[in-house]
């Protein structure tokens, strides 16, 4: 069995610390629960086409973690997070 190692990037990691608490909870509790101790990162998420392509999005309540996919590391590195209105035309 793979482990994954899951990298927050910094503009990520202080969106995240901007939620409440109960929305912080929730982001990492998943995190932890479906990307760090999963085995294969890709069957909880869904890959992204067009400009997003290489991106990978997982759906938490509300909210939408968008993350890259090193196989050769077996890290992900989480780029982006933000409410589901908002991140895909944010990024752009």
């Amino acid at each position: 069995m793979s482990v994954w190692s899951v990298e927050i990037d910094a503009g990520t990691a202080k969106k995240i610390q901007k939620l409440d608490r109960e929305t912080q909870r929730l982001i990492l509790s998943y995190i932890d629960r479906h990307l760090r101790n999963g085995t294969d990162p890709r069957a909880s998420g869904k890959a992204l086409t067009g400009p997003l392509r290489g991106l990978w999005r997982y759906r938490i309540g509300d909210y939408r973690l968008l993350a890259e996919i090193r196989d050769d590391e077996l890290i992900i590195v989480a780029v982006d997070i933000g409410h589901r209105s908002a991140i895909y035309s944010r990024r752009r």
